[in-house]
């Protein structure tokens, strides 16, 4: 069995000339001649590999044949390390090289219904590199098709495989491309786009998932593995962006954001003070770059649309709807051109690299820095609810985003505490969120409406039918949330130790 460890990118085809006349490529050694790699992958027609996460497939290289097998591992920013079982293929499938004997049985119980669902076929170029002392990487570039029931869908990616060296090592060469390419990480496997192929199913926005935290886990590598998660979220939806025109991919990419700049600002004691003063501020620059289509999308759903639903509405508040849904359009123009995503890549890549090679181990103890961080940021939520029931907005506004950070951190730790505890606590403050985000969509929409109406008297007239029609609603908001946010916030919290 070898461990692959690779970095997959993607990357136009219009680009493949460009990556090919790169210094680092151009000057690199062949390690062969430009092979056609013509692979059939085999599952059950339950498809019962794929649910197992297990990869079989028949390659051919010229005239000889290699039967692999794969299993899945996670990939983060396009890096993968994943147990592989090759050999020559002679006719009929041999499960005894797989090392893994549940693996083997799960192969061996399948043989029969083996049939095959869909194919690649690509040129692969492979070079050499040997970036620094001690260092070999494989470079290949790979260009062609994936096929299944008569559809298609290309292929155009730059992998980069360790031979010797370290894994920081395959980003600094990623990074290093990046600066005159348009790489993005890749975290769907050939595998996974050929079954997408044979069974198409539309992609669906990704949420961060939780991740198993104990008392005695470090807090950098607790840091490490929910940051990891956080990106993995946000590069699944970005790469969605330029296909889909669902508005969720894009409040999701931008919720992912927003969770890892809470995770840097609550681990920021155990973290170089460099790390956190580089990456606060480009999260939050990076979540702004997609905020002007979703703040479009937004004021369109929770103002105009439950009006023009209502009943029948008025030309003035027609031709608003009209101005909203082009600014709509100019706002998801950048996505649909790809240079956002490739803006967005890159950064993926950098903090990729940067969340690797966080080293070493933190003398804070996880559950200590946890109820510390919570309780600051408690405190401080405390504070902004009092001054917001004396009637100041911008407290108001402030609670809304400790709010977050408390919703998050505690999404972060909830593995430390008690399960029903932390259950009951995230259920009212994620309630309370909700509303405090209603008062702010109200106002960011408010003012995107005035910007639109203009001078023009009719639009005018328009937006204040608008504002008045949700005015029950947003005052009656206004008046309870901060007395509701002191009632959650007197609770006793769940990481609060229990006398």
């Amino acid at each position: 069995m070898s461990q692959e460890i690779e970095l997959k990118l993607a990357l136009s085809p219009d680009a493949l000339p460009a990556l090919r006349a790169h210094p680092l490529i151009a000057t690199a050694p062949r390690a062969e001649e430009t092979a056609n790699l013509i692979n059939t992958y085999f599952d059950t027609p339950a498809l019962e590999l794929r649910r197992a996460k297990i990869a079989l497939r028949l390659r051919k290289i010229g005239q000889r044949w290699l039967q692999t097998v794969k299993c899945a591992a996670p990939s983060v920013g396009g890096l993968a390390s994943r147990p592989e079982w090759e050999q020559p293929y002679d006719g009929r499938f041999n499960f005894t090289p797989v090392s893994d004997r549940a693996v083997q049985d799960q192969l061996e119980a399948m043989r029969p219904r083996l049939a095959p669902v869909f194919t690649t076929n690509f040129e692969r170029e492979t070079r050499v590199l040997h970036p620094r002392p001690g260092v070999e990487v494989l470079a290949m570039i790979d260009h062609g098709l994936i096929e299944s029931q008569g559809r298609q869908a290309p292929i155009s990616e730059l992998e980069l495989e360790l031979v010797s060296g370290e894994a920081s090592d395959l980003y600094a060469l990623a990074l290093e491309f990046a600066k005159e390419l348009p790489l993005i990480p890749e975290d769907i496997s050939k595998a996974q786009r050929g079954y997408a192929l044979f069974s198409p199913m539309p992609a669906k926005p990704e949420r961060a998932r939780a991740v198993a935290l104990t008392p005695e886990t470090d807090a950098i590598a607790a840091f490490r593995a929910i940051a990891f998660e956080q990106l993995r979220a946000w590069q699944a939806n970005t790469a969605s962006l330029e296909s889909a025109a669902e508005p969720e991919f894009v409040h999701q990419a931008r919720v992912a954001l927003r969770r890892l700049r809470s995770a840097v600002s609550l681990f920021a004691p155990a973290l170089p003070p460099e790390f956190c003063a580089r990456w606060r501020p480009a999260l939050r620059d990076l979540a702004n770059s997609l905020g002007g289509a979703r703040d479009a999308d937004v004021v369109f759903h929770t103002l105009l649309e439950p009006i023009c639903t209502a009943g029948p509405i008025g030309e003035d508040l027609q031709r608003l709807v009209a101005l909203l849904e082009a600014r709509r359009q100019a706002a998801r123009a950048p996505l649909a051109d790809g240079a956002l995503l490739v803006s967005q890549g890159r950064a993926q890549l950098e903090l990729a690299a940067a969340i690797h090679g966080l080293q070493g181990s933190s003398d804070l103890a996880l559950p200590e820095l946890a109820r510390d961080r919570l309780r600051r940021t408690r405190r401080l939520a405390n504070r902004a609810a009092r001054e917001a029931a004396q009637g100041s907005a911008d407290e108001l506004h402030r609670l809304r985003i400790l709010f977050k950070r408390l919703r998050y951190g505690l999404d972060f730790f909830a593995p430390l505490w008690p399960e029903d505890d932390v259950r009951r606590y995230a259920q009212t403050l994620a309630t309370l969120q909700e509303d405090l985000g209603a008062l702010n969509d109200a106002a960011v929409g408010n003012q995107l409406l005035a910007e639109l109406a203009g001078s023009d008297p009719g639009l005018a007239a328009a937006r204040a039918f608008a504002s008045g029609w949700h005015a029950p609603r947003i005052a009656r908001l206004r008046q309870q949330l901060p007395e509701k946010a002191c009632e959650l916030l007197e609770r006793r919290p769940p990481w609060k130790k229990k006398d």
